[in-house]
């Protein structure tokens, strides 16, 4: 017995040396090779732009009229089915634990290191980008404390007022473009937006400026003249070359890859491409499609096609819009106009963040109001639709050019009345804007909002959340209610009530 305990002991001695052994490479063994306690800020500064532009909202491509569906679950943006108001809460959902968090990550392990303050303001830039999409679109949301879970153990952020927001992110952004050295090196090639080009990351700073202010032109009349001609005097873009895009895209390989609302468009409704059986029932709105026609819109046939067998047809005669009152699927259902599978829904097309399109229109508004002497309204206007035709340029090989001839032609027989009163001219100027951003849904619906233009019917769909009239603002995710309840609850006894038509801070009767 004596001789066995001894064994035993000897045995759990060699053991535990054994254990203090294999403890040396216990750390290592159990660290996961695909993650890092120290990300690398280029990595996840691309990741937080390819989710960022990610977030894309079809429901609002119905809602400002472009396209619509007989389905009443995906022509949710178009008939406003309250029964699927819950497909507001995607962006909030979707944001926050990804674009927000990583942005919110690469700032923080950038520090204040002198040497990598370029990337720095790029992110800045970003995430003032960012999260100006997200209050847009909810009014009052978790700003000042988002994204420091990881960080700072923060699980339960409060809900920052928008007004408070928008005057942070313009300081960010004007602070992040006076800092910027347009000679110094930026993100480089992980850079999907400008490749590294500090000059251009300036532009799209004060761009995303006046854009802000002129958001706040009912509500601060000053401050908005104010950061507006900071915007015009930093410099905003004007070139096609300047235009704010995520590039890179592919035609083939992983979905993160491919341009993120062609992707979108194609998987819920063209991938069959026979015109016929579109699964979620999409069609362009007959609104869109009789502007582009009754204007001899060249972008008709860029835009459009009614398919004639397995062919696409671009012929302008035959494009014809869908009603969004539509409940069941049309004997004629064929004949409806859809996206063009050779531009809009090529996958390695840019995605279009701000444009040089957007900032003309901007500065014809700045020009009527006397904030902009750069050029008068009527030029500023004509940039304006003159870029918007460019742009299709770079979507397909070929099947978006639009000669100057027919731009110029169109322009000829749409030239702005500077006679009429500024609110007609207004009228004129977000109209085309409405035309020109496309696809861009989310800001022509922030533009409606604020001016009213292009003036649209509201489409009184039986079960709609809202009465017949285009709602306000999402919807917060349900989920806050329980996980966030009580900063939920002060923003909507600040704001008022958590539904469709309540307005936010800056959107103003």
């Amino acid at each position: 017995m004596k001789r066995n305990l001894k064994k035993y002991i000897a045995l759990l001695t060699v053991g535990i040396l054994g254990l203090q052994a294999c403890d040396k490479g216990f750390e290592e063994m159990n660290t996961n090779p695909n993650t890092s306690p120290n990300p690398t800020p280029a990595f996840v500064f691309t990741k937080s732009v390819l989710d960022g532009a990610g977030d894309v909202l079809n429901l609002l491509q119905g809602t400002m009229q472009y396209t619509t569906s007989y389905n009443d679950v995906a022509g949710f943006g178009a008939k406003y089915v309250l029964s699927q108001s819950q497909q507001s809460w995607t962006v909030f959902n979707n944001a926050y634990p990804k674009e927000i968090n990583e942005i919110t990550q690469v700032i923080t392990a950038l520090g204040s290191d002198a040497a990598l303050s370029n990337q720095l303001q790029c992110a800045r830039i970003w995430r003032a980008y960012c999260f100006s999409r997200i209050t847009d679109l909810y009014g009052d949301v978790p700003y000042s404390q988002a994204g420091k879970g990881y960080t700072d153990d923060l699980y339960m952020p409060v809900y920052d007022e928008q007004k408070n927001i928008y005057a942070d992110m313009l300081k960010e952004l004007d602070e992040a473009a006076t800092a910027i050295n347009t000679t110094g090196a930026g993100f480089g090639a992980a850079d999907l937006i400008y490749k590294g080009n500090m000059a251009q990351w300036k532009k799209f700073s004060y761009s995303l400026m006046l854009r802000l202010a002129m958001r706040m032109t009912k509500v601060d009349i000053a401050a908005a003249e104010t950061w507006a001609k900071k915007a015009i005097a930093g410099g905003v873009i004007l070139d096609d070359a300047d235009v704010a895009k995520v590039t890179g895209y592919v035609l083939t390989g992983q979905d993160i890859n491919k341009n993120p609302l062609a992707l979108n468009l194609y998987n819920s409704d063209y991938i069959a491409a026979n015109g016929n059986s579109n699964p979620e029932g999409g069609k362009f709105q007959d609104v869109f499609i009789n502007f582009l026609k009754t204007n001899n819109d060249p972008r008709l046939g860029v835009l459009s096609v009614v398919w004639n067998g397995t062919t696409p047809d671009t012929i302008s005669a035959i494009q014809k819009g869908m009603s969004a009152m539509l409940g069941t699927k049309p004997a004629d259902f064929v004949t409806y106009s859809e996206p063009n599978p050779a531009t809009i829904l090529q996958f390695n097309s840019p995605y279009l963040l701000l444009t040089n399109a957007e900032t003309n229109f901007l500065l014809a508004e700045a020009a009527l109001r006397g904030w902009y002497t750069g050029a008068s309204a009527s030029v500023a206007y004509e940039n304006g639709i003159s870029a918007a035709m460019r742009q299709w340029a770079q979507f397909g090989t070929g099947a978006g050019n639009i000669s100057d001839n027919q731009i110029q032609t169109y322009i000829r027989y749409h030239k702005l009345n500077t006679a009429g009163t500024v609110d007609a001219q207004l009228e004129q100027i977000y109209t085309q804007f409405w035309v020109g951003v496309y696809p861009n849904a989310t800001e022509t619906w922030n533009t409606y909002r604020r001016t009213g233009y292009p003036k649209l019917t509201p489409n009184n769909y039986v079960g709609n959340a809202t009465g017949g009239k285009i709602f306000r603002r999402f919807l917060y995710p349900a989920t806050e209610q329980n996980l966030n309840g009580t900063n939920y609850r002060a923003a909507i006894a600040r704001q008022g009530p958590d539904e469709f038509l309540t307005r936010m801070w800056w959107d103003r009767p």
